[in-house]
């Protein structure tokens, strides 16, 4: 008996067994690294491909997205249905469902969300703003939206970020929350699988599961995302076991030495995650659409692919996305890469020369989009200044200033990102070229026959129908030249071996519940 006592202590001092009643189940954590950052706490607000993917795990739309996959499924709305005309969605919502604080969920909150993103006038306001007419309350359990006219792929709007409910005891009504502390109680509360129970800013924020949601249980009842200045410090932690997964974003030589590594499992994702130019078309010098035209023709999208990326992207010449319906190459039919004899001849019609060189800067932000985004902004300066008659300054911003700066018109020409807010052309086309869309970008283009192309795909169901219009309006961007496509990026995911479930399709929503550790 002695023997046995004394085994069994060991036992406990070794595993952490605790034989106590009520003790605690010990909770393993997956630690998750990034170089991203965290924009404004508020779904009314944040257009962010990180702080959306937080949302996406803390709070739950009307629709969503099974892991990986492109097929819209129930989420807090049960099912829904269309009128004859294609200009009304009403949703039957789930019953029973709790916010995380306990205040229940119901088409009340789903009006007053909606009601709020439209007054509010965010960033991402347009996907509601453009196509949102107003919301009524048919009983509790059941709301109506009703359009500004058909909108074929409505279902897929309604499962972005900003049609997901938010709690009217938390949020205020008429401003936009930067951090949790604002909210009334100092923290996030939604009805998704994850709640946030620590929040430091650039630092760490800190999930755990959410006992009252509705759906499938997380697996890992704890993650905590880290954040890192740089993507040498993120890959030495993943290295060192700090971290279990590191997602966005690594070096190409990271990415190139991790993939070899049998230590880590790697995870290519080829999705419509596209990088382009824009230019600010109604006041700045470009809104000579000519030196947009010189400017897309200087760029070599294959020699940016090799000396930035290592041939881990692809060229892209057409905003929409190759694999997408509809993708044309158009760029690269018409201006070409590396095109100086055509740059030249536009720059020579605009009243440029040698002597009296195109000047401008060239903006990028030097963090969001990972280390390598200096490296592609001086390739881009090299390849513009080979025409003598180009002189480019660049010059750097931080995101949030970066964000204030194009809404004011302070940058010419300046490069950024995209990753879908639904999977259609329309989220590629008009939200750069269509009058409201492209004011939120900072692009300010704005022409009737265009607004009229993007109004007919939107209210239009037969595919030929659409087809002919993406395939004009890609030939028409090589003329306006609102943005100017370079690559297609492929994103990579690292984790330590034992952990298992990234599940990360076309809409690159990456949700937490899939993800498991092996045992």
């Amino acid at each position: 008996m002695k023997y046995f006592f004394t085994v069994l202590m060991a036992l406990f001092l070794v595993t952490g067994f605790v034989f106590a009643t009520g003790a605690k189940e010990e909770v393993k954590t997956l630690v998750y690294g990034t170089t991203e950052k965290v924009t404004d706490m508020d779904p009314a607000s944040a257009y962010d491909f990180h702080t959306w993917e937080i949302f996406q795990n803390i709070y739950q739309g009307l629709l969503s997205y099974p892991p990986g996959k492109t097929n819209i499924v129930p989420g807090l709305a049960e099912s829904y249905s269309a009128n004859a005309k294609g200009d009304q969605f009403t949703f039957k919502l789930r019953k029973g469902v709790k916010f995380t604080d306990g205040t229940p969920f119901n088409a009340q909150a789903v009006k007053w969300t909606i009601d709020r993103v439209i007054a509010l006038k965010g960033d991402p306001s347009w996907l509601v703003t453009d196509f949102v007419k107003s919301v009524d309350v048919i009983d509790d359990y059941t709301v109506r939206f009703n359009l500004k006219g058909p909108i074929a792929y409505f279902p897929a709007l309604a499962a972005t970020v900003p049609y997901f409910p938010e709690n009217p005891n938390v949020y205020p009504k008429d401003k936009i929350v930067r951090n949790p502390s604002e909210l009334k109680g100092g923290a996030l509360v939604g009805l998704g699988p994850y709640k946030v129970v620590s929040f430091k800013r650039d630092e760490e924020v800190v999930l755990e599961a959410n006992p009252d949601y509705y759906g499938e249980k997380p697996k890992i009842k704890r993650i905590v995302i880290r954040y890192f200045a740089d993507a040498t410090t993120m890959r030495l932690a993943l290295e060192k076991g700090e971290i279990d997964l590191a997602y966005k974003t690594l070096n190409p030589s990271d990415i190139a030495d991790l993939s070899k590594n049998s230590n880590f499992i790697t995870y290519k994702l080829s999705g419509p995650y596209i990088r382009y130019v824009c230019f600010e078309t109604s006041e700045s010098v470009f809104k000579d659409k000519r030196l947009r035209q010189a400017f897309g023709a200087l760029i070599n999208r294959p020699e940016i692919m090799k000396k930035v990326f290592l041939n881990q992207n692809e060229p892209l010449y057409s905003m929409v996305p190759k694999g997408m319906i509809y993708h044309t190459d158009d760029f690269k039919n018409t201006l070409g890469d590396g095109n100086i004899a055509l740059a030249e001849k536009l720059l020579k019609e605009a009243g440029y020369s040698k002597a009296n060189p195109l000047t401008f800067d060239l903006w990028y932000t030097p963090s969001h989009y990972g280390d390598t985004e200096v490296d592609m902004a001086e390739v881009l300066k090299a390849q513009l200044e080979k025409s003598s008659m180009i002189k480019v300054t660049l010059k750097s911003a931080e995101w949030a200033t970066y964000k204030q700066q194009w809404k004011a018109k302070q940058m010419a020409v300046y490069l950024l990102g995209w990753y879908p807010d639904y999977i259609d052309p329309d989220n590629y086309t008009a939200a750069f070229a269509g009058t409201s869309g492209s004011k939120g970008m900072g692009i300010n283009f704005s022409d009737p026959a265009w607004d009229a192309l993007f109004t007919k795909e939107q209210t239009n169901t037969d595919p030929a129908v659409r087809k002919a219009v993406f395939e004009k309006i890609q030939k028409m961007w090589t003329d306006e030249v609102p943005t100017v496509p370079i690559f297609q990026g492929n994103l990579y995911v690292f984790t330590r071996k034992d952990v298992r479930g990234v599940k990360i399709g076309p809409t690159l929503i990456f949700n937490y519940n899939a993800l498991y550790f092996e045992k």
